[in-house]
């Protein structure tokens, strides 16, 4: 196994932050400092400054819920200096203390899209969660310019190739009552979530989304969560989680 990839399951950061930490001389195999080429097999002692870590040892995850307000980006520095969630008042101290673990988004929501964002302190989770194998339902409200056809709406849930990318059914169900002249609304279920799905299918029928809205991922709903604010799942739920995606067969 790679180290990094030991070091993420062992609950020390994502990989990124696993080899920042052999690149620093933190992270001995065996009692011989390691490398990143450094490999690790069943039984190897491994030590993160002089501690032993193993997956076994590996603290629960934590999962936030974030509900994003619109023009944030979802990412931690922009190198254009536009704001990200990491901006928001609930991501910064004292709301959340410089204490808490670091936080890796769950798949994103492009700038002008807003609704749940899911956080995790684990990368193994927050893969398995993104995963297309283990088909988490996304449940958005979207407000479109115009209207789909009964035809549209059977192609989507068919599936569709757009600019060479094929696209898993998305299921369309108008709100009735909802909208006006020129705009409807629709609720809209994905299981996989590619970038900027629903707008690009939407386009390749002929309409343009003007407001996107996530409300659920995965068991995970916004449930009443204010624009901008953020909540802690609780242990229980995680683990209900991470057993269900086990035995969908998530290497966790």
């Amino acid at each position: 196994m790679r180290l990094n990839v030991f070091l993420q399951r062992a609950g020390v950061g994502s990989r990124r932050e696993a080899e920042r930490l052999v690149a620093e001389g933190r992270v001995s195999v065996n009692g011989m400092k390691a490398e990143a080429t450094t490999p690790v097999e069943e039984g190897d002692n491994v030590t993160l400054n002089g501690k032993p870590v193993a997956p076994a040892m590996r603290p629960l995850p934590r999962l936030f819920l974030l509900h994003k307000p619109v023009d944030f980006l979802v990412t931690h520095r922009d190198p254009q200096g536009r704001p990200t969630v990491f901006d928001l008042d609930a991501l910064k101290p004292p709301r959340y203390p410089s204490t808490m673990p670091r936080l890796m988004t769950v798949g994103r929501l492009d700038v002008n899209s807003e609704g749940l964002l899911v956080l995790s302190s684990d990368g193994p989770l927050a893969q398995a969660m993104m995963s297309p194998a283990m088909a988490l339902s996304r449940v958005y409200r979207v407000r479109l310019y115009g209207r789909l056809s009964d035809e549209n709406i059977t192609a989507l849930a068919e599936g569709a190739t757009v600019d060479g990318v094929h696209y898993r059914g998305a299921e369309f169900v108008r709100e009735l009552e909802k909208g006006g002249r020129t705009n409807t609304w629709y609720r809209v279920r994905l299981t996989e979530g590619k970038n900027r799905e629903i707008r690009k299918l939407v386009e390749h029928f002929g309409g343009r989304v003007n407001r996107l809205i996530r409300e659920q991922y995965g068991p995970f709903t916004l449930d009443g969560l204010n624009t901008g604010d953020m909540k802690e799942v609780a242990p229980a739920k995680v683990r209900e989680l991470m057993a269900f995606l086990k035995k969908k067969g998530a290497k966790l």
